[in-house]
């Protein structure tokens, strides 16, 4: 039996797969070791997944995580060794390596990932061999849920949007301004309250201002990454929930710049389960 883990700043997606055959789905929070102590990470563990989990000892973990740098990955590998039975090996990766081997198995590609962060890469087939910094969603992380919810939330409070949106927005989410400030700037994971706002933005797509920003995101992650990889050469796969969510506008920002997208995929996790089995290899792009 093997667990394999895609893990991002909010969510993660466990799998239980036995004799290559994925028997159990379970989510948790996410895990992310730059944000949270061994310790936190190990009460998650034990609450939330250890209860799911199917009888019977586990032989492999592959988790793949934001935040999962070679410096930080130990972390994890501590945290899920002293809360999981598992008997065999525990391997911890980026989020960044689960979407190359997600969308590209062994085929080169440029991959990108949209959810609460962004992210980008260039990959060979085998290993990740160049890496945009994405910097996080104050200096960088263009195109994530986060900063559509930073731009989104500025522009409100700056009344740069129609006041019916800025009134249909805090009449939904049941904020005022000082709340907002403080969950930013005091509240920990800003990146998850900034992300959890795209929801509306995704509801208010008609609105021109509204649309224009998610529009500008997308450009400017394309230009300040994508762009700096062989992107004539090769198309540019987009993995996460903001990619998948805000695929046609994706599309738009894609032919603005010249760049080729491939695959659009929610999560990862299809392609890690036939990447970690036995499965035939369908990794064609």
């Amino acid at each position: 039996m093997i667990l394999i883990a895609d893990s991002g700043s909010t969510k993660t997606d466990w799998c239980v797969v036995l004799n290559d055959t994925p028997i159990k789905r379970i989510g948790t929070k996410g895990l992310n070791p730059f944000f949270q102590s061994e310790e936190e990470v190990q009460q998650e563990l034990t609450h939330s997944l250890l209860p799911q989990l199917p009888e019977g000892t586990i032989n492999s973990v592959y988790f793949y995580g934001a935040g999962c740098t070679p410096e930080k990955a130990p972390v994890i590998r501590r945290a899920i060794a002293d809360s999981l039975p598992i008997v065999g090996n525990i391997k911890a990766y980026s989020d960044m390596l689960a979407a190359a081997r997600g969308l590209c198995g062994h085929e080169a590609g440029i991959v990108c990932i949209l959810g609460t962060g962004s992210n980008s890469c260039f990959y060979n087939g085998e290993e990740i061999v160049n890496n945009v910094s994405p910097l996080g969603f104050i200096l960088g992380d263009e195109g994530s849920g986060a900063v559509l919810g930073k731009l989104l939330v500025g522009d409100i409070l700056k009344n740069q949007l129609s006041p019916a949106v800025k009134e249909a927005f805090l009449k939904q989410f049941d904020l005022t301004a000082p709340e907002i400030i403080d969950r930013v700037y005091r509240q920990p994971f800003p990146n998850r309250f900034l992300a959890s706002l795209s929801p509306f933005i995704a509801q208010h797509l008609e609105e021109p201002g509204i649309r224009q920003l998610v529009l500008n995101s997308f450009i400017a992650f394309l230009r300040r990454n994508v762009m700096q990889y062989d992107y004539a050469q090769y198309p540019a796969h987009f993995i996460g929930s903001v990619a998948h969510c805000y695929k046609e506008i994706l599309q738009e920002a894609a032919r603005e710049t010249g760049i080729s997208i491939g695959k659009i995929l929610q999560s990862p996790m299809e392609g890690l389960i036939r990447y970690h089995t036995a499965l035939p290899n369908q990794f064609s792009l």
